[in-house]
């Protein structure tokens, strides 16, 4: 796969392309990838560290051709906590499990 190049207007020389592809994990509703070639490194890691990217599954930063997975590096710079299961979170997993174990029980 050939990498994204352009033209500099101003200056006639060629500029690699870079960007950071988010992928946001919702559990049962899907994931996101949230792509903005607009958007920095900076950028990331401060919507990381304001709550507004959450339950990352990964985070690859992509330039020229090659992907580079920065999820450890981007969270390590946020100075994420690890945050503990809540109450809430284990009573879904429990449900889920319940379901799970309702379905596929014999009749």
């Amino acid at each position: 796969m050939p990498s994204v190049r352009f033209q500099s207007p101003d200056e006639g020389q060629t500029v690699s392309m870079q960007y950071f592809v988010v992928m946001i994990d919702y559990g049962r509703r899907g994931r996101e990838a949230v792509v903005d070639p607009e958007i920095t490194r900076r950028e990331v890691v401060s919507r990381v560290a304001s709550g507004e990217y959450r339950n990352i599954s990964f985070i690859h930063e992509v330039a020229d051709s090659p992907v580079e997975d920065i999820t450890a590096d981007v969270l390590s710079e946020a100075a994420l906590p690890e945050i503990r299961a809540t109450g809430a979170d284990l009573q879904a997993g429990s449900f889920d499990r319940a379901h799970d174990l309702r379905k596929h029980e014999t009749i």
